[in-house]
């Protein structure tokens, strides 16, 4: 028997009352075109005097629901004059058809009078605005507001193969391949802290699917920041009106018209140089206030977009409503248009703002600057002036903000106390900046019908109606198996690059193989090695699952065979919570977190004599827990038992051989272990681990299908003990090793980025029979390769581990084409400068440091760093180090 739950009778509630609401409200409909009749695509509909507004779609078509009554609808399009429409909503269901034509806006250049010598007079405009820039950053200290969003994605092109080697699967075709729609509420508070309640969300062709879009990402373009940071760029784009934006833009007034009885400036900005990161484009100006009213503004590929070739931005800005003094957003566009690896496509994003309540301003009123001036009777000439006549005059017109920090805190401090007792945004946790909860996607075409104030196009009705009538069909086994056919087809491209993967989508399993340079090894203790891995993964529908990796190790020299088996199983829909065991036998390296990969030791060993690697056997088991018990704090535990074995060298087999270079022993050379003290024979050990990692002022999205950790302005610290348990089922070993690490990435705006990370440690209290494999080893690099280049890249491998004392400390920048893009042949081949230091300090190594320079980006993937290291102030070496950089 049906049972009906609180939830779902809330859910029905709010149904009834949305269909009771909206049926009785009229529906005014229609086409906002050009003169030309083409439809204006995003152009922003307003009901003057409400803080009722939409857009149009791309075709320019538009649609808004009112209760009767009458109304001025205010239609506006970035570039044209505004016109107002008066209507009149007549009572009951009714529809209203209102086309509606705009006209590019007449722009005069009779305002402003200068010399011919003198600069434009756009810069004068631009420098009022930049002066008033930090006010409106911060004029509105909190709002609320009720928030669209369409996202659209398409393929205009597919290849048949990337690079040549990886198939396009079946399913990727020409056409819309994303079409999703959400609406939200949220609410924003000064500096930049905005959360958001998804009410309801919807994906083209998935019923169970949950839009992922923040109005964080949105509120990131904010014009009046000095640096705007797109999505599509690592360094951030300078904003046309920023401090230092003279050194980045040409100005150039287009004219000036009149809009609502204020003048507003239409300024044409131009990148200084080709490469510089800048927009070009339009801003409009509001003559006397200096703030923006809109802006239409492109990046293309010479700014050094990344992933797309251009990116177009409109943003429509518009007084709060009850708040005429204060603007805030009402409309805001991003298009976009990219091409990468065969692949061609354009998309857009859409945001419309309305409903805009409980805006609180700085001030309660207009600062003195802004207030009205009486008009002298009859026309003023203007006199003309010198540019730095201009300036100085400028200058002493600039505003005084001082205190105004201080009103924003106050004004903040108000907003939340209020919203404590007003507001359902306020529910969500710390650091909580989204909420999606179940039932959101349960929403029909006729709930959408209702509330989607941006029409669909013809397009995007035929998607929905396609791949929405089709689900059932792509989601049924038939349907799966035969695009599962397809994938799962064997080719020499994933057999020795990335690995095969076996698929039952329908199922939600797949048996993944590794690839061959990591099934086939050599090393000198086995010879040859086949290790047989494959990892079987099960899915749920709600991101829980379950990973087993068994692996048949087998050395063709020692003709020993290693069985074991790993298994990862995720316990929890949402949070993170997982369980890990390691069983068997394995053989391991005595840096078990080595830049020294089996295919690397493998190539060195085989091609030029250097066995680097010295490994060791392991038989026994670790049982893990990790979790995520408060937000952004991560415990990991684990209990093992384990049996380590020495091996000794079975093989000489080579390649190449290089005269006079033989290979060594299987036995690690040590500083704080001369002579044969590595050497250990059998040792027994039951250890206890527990690691802690902590995120200050994480920030997270909350979905049904999961918690999305978004990261945060603070560092990640981190805290690890590693106690081994004496004479506990035979143990002979016993030690302390307790660590603290702090990890931190600072954005440095256009000079680029920098990751710092800082780790000391030491073994404390009574050692017994601690063995090499228990030393703190540190990851160094002898070979030409770099597996990580966050870590040193000339230190021996294993001749300064310790059992004592020691400070680790690493720092890279990566400066993101700050030098190198005033280089014209390194601009036009895109490459980009890192520079890298590397510092070890143990009683025996002393002080050790690593120098660094380096490109990246080379081909898109490679890096190139060249490093020279010093001990003591003694020069320790030099190196050339070869790796990924992207």
């Amino acid at each position: 028997m049906p049972v009906i739950t609180r939830k779902s009778f809330q859910y029905a509630v709010i149904y009834w009352l949305l269909t009771v609401c909206t049926a009785h409200a009229g529906l005014i409909k229609g086409k906002v075109s050009g003169p030309d009749g083409a439809g204006l695509p995003f152009a922003n509909v307003a009901v003057r005097g409400a803080a009722i507004s939409t857009g149009t779609n791309e075709q320019g078509q538009y649609q808004l629901r009112l209760a009767a009554g009458a109304y001025q609808l205010v239609f506006q399009y970035v570039g044209y004059s505004a016109r107002t429409a008066a209507v009149r909503v007549p009572a009951g269901d009714s529809t209203l058809v209102l086309n509606v034509a705009l006209a590019p806006e007449a722009y005069s250049l009779n305002e402003v009078t200068v010399r011919g010598s003198d600069r434009d007079p756009a810069y004068a405009i631009v420098q009022h605005a930049q002066q008033w820039r930090p006010y409106y950053r911060r004029e509105v200290a909190s709002f609320r507001a009720r928030l669209y969003v369409k996202i659209l994605a398409r393929l205009s092109d597919t290849p048949g193969k990337v690079l040549g080697l990886f198939k396009v699967g079946p399913d990727i075709k020409p056409g819309i391949f994303y079409l999703a729609e959400s609406l939200s509420d949220i609410s924003f508070q000064q500096p930049n802290v905005i959360k958001q309640r998804m009410l309801s969300g919807r994906v083209s062709g998935n019923t169970r699917g949950i839009p992922f879009d923040q109005a964080s990402a949105g509120a990131s373009l904010n014009f009046y920041d000095n640096l705007i940071k797109a999505p599509f760029g690592g360094r951030g784009f300078v904003s046309p009106i920023a401090a230092n934006a003279g050194l980045f833009y040409t100005y150039e007034l287009v004219g000036s018209s009149t809009r609502g009885g204020e003048t507003v400036h239409k300024i044409r900005v131009t990148p200084r140089r080709r490469n510089d990161p800048a927009f070009s484009g339009f801003i409009y100006v509001v003559d006397g206030s200096w703030r923006l009213h809109s802006v239409d503004l492109r990046l293309t590929k010479d700014a050094q977009l990344d992933y797309v070739d251009e990116l177009h931005i409109e943003q429509l800005y518009a007084p709060a409503p009850g708040v005429p003094y204060a603007w805030v957003v009402q409309s805001q566009q991003a298009t976009f248009s990219f091409s990468a690896f065969g692949f061609k496509g354009s998309g857009y994003a859409t945001g419309i703002l309305s409903d805009y309540s409980r805006v609180v301003p700085t001030y309660p009123g207009p600062p003195a600057e802004l207030a009205p001036k009486p008009e002298a009777a009859g026309p003023q000439a203007v006199a003309p002036v010198t540019t730095k006549e201009l300036t100085q005059q400028i200058k002493r017109e600039k505003p005084n903000l001082s205190g105004l920090g201080r009103q924003v805190r106050r004004q903040v401090q108000q907003a939340r106390r209020d919203s404590l007792r007003q507001d359902p945004l306020a529910s969500l946790k710390r650091g909580e900046v989204e909420r999606v909860e179940n039932g959101v996607n349960d929403r029909d075409s006729t709930y959408w019908n209702q509330v989607r104030p941006v029409p669909l196009t013809e397009e995007e009705k035929i998607d929905y109606h396609k791949k929405d009538s089709s689900e059932v069909v792509r989601k049924s086994r038939p349907y799966q198996d035969s695009l599962d056919r397809k994938r799962n087809q064997l080719s020499a491209g994933k057999l020795l690059l990335t690995g095969y993967t076996r698929s039952n989508t329908f199922a939600k399993r797949s048996f993944t193989v590794a690839p061959i340079f990591n099934e086939l090894q050599y090393n000198t203790v086995e010879g040859y090695v086949l290790n047989a891995q494959a990892t079987y993964t099960q899915r749920t529908d709600n991101r829980r699952f379950l990973t087993l990796t068994p692996t048949l190790r087998y050395g063709f020299s020692n003709r020993q065979l290693q069985p074991s088996l790993t298994m990862n199983w995720q316990l929890d829909p949402q949070k993170l919570r997982q369980i890990g065991l390691i069983a068997g036998r394995t053989i391991e390296n005595f840096d078990r977190n080595s830049q020294l990969t089996p295919f690397i030791n493998s190539a060195y060993s085989l091609l030029a004599n250097e066995n680097y690697a010295k490994l060791y056997r392991r038989d026994g088991a670790e049982l893990s827990y990790l979790w995520e018990p408060l937000n952004g704090l991560t415990v990991r535990g684990a209990a093992s038992y384990f049996q380590r074995v020495e091996l000794y060298n079975t093989a000489d087999y080579l390649w190449h051989d290089v005269p006079g270079r033989a290979f060594t022993p299987n036995e690690p050379v040590a500083e704080e272990a001369p002579g044969s003290a590595t050497a250990f024979g059998r040792s027994n050990a039951a250890v206890l681990g527990l690691s802690l990692s902590y995120k200050p002022g994480q920030r997270y999205i909350s979905r049904p299908d999961g918690k999305f950790n978004l990261g945060s302005k603070w560092p990640t610290l981190g805290a690890q003990a590693r106690l081994a348990v004496p004479h506990l089922l035979g143990a002979d070993v016993r030690y302390l090793l307790l660590q603290a690490s702090v990890r931190h990435t600072l954005n440095l705006g256009l000079a680029g980025t920098s990751m710092v990370q800082a780790i000391v440690g030491g073994f404390a209290g009574k050692q017994e029979g601690l063995t090499f494999a228990d030393y703190r080893h540190f990851s160094g690099n002898r070979t030409l390769l770099a597996a990580n280049f966050n870590e040193f890249q000339l230190l021996d491998y294993y001749q300064y581990s310790t059992r004592a004392s020691y400070f680790e400390g690493h720092f890279n920048h990566h400066f993101n084409g700050f030098i190198f893009n005033k280089i014209p042949l390194l601009r036009a081949l895109k490459w980009q400068e890192v520079l890298s230091l590397n510092y070890l300090h143990t009683a025996q190594i002393g002080h050790y440091l690593e120098l660094g320079a380096g490109i990246e980006h080379i081909f898109k993937v490679m890096r190139v760093d060249f490093y020279t290291g010093l001990q003591s102030g003694q020069h320790a070496g030099t190196g050339l180090r070869v790796g990924l950089g992207f």
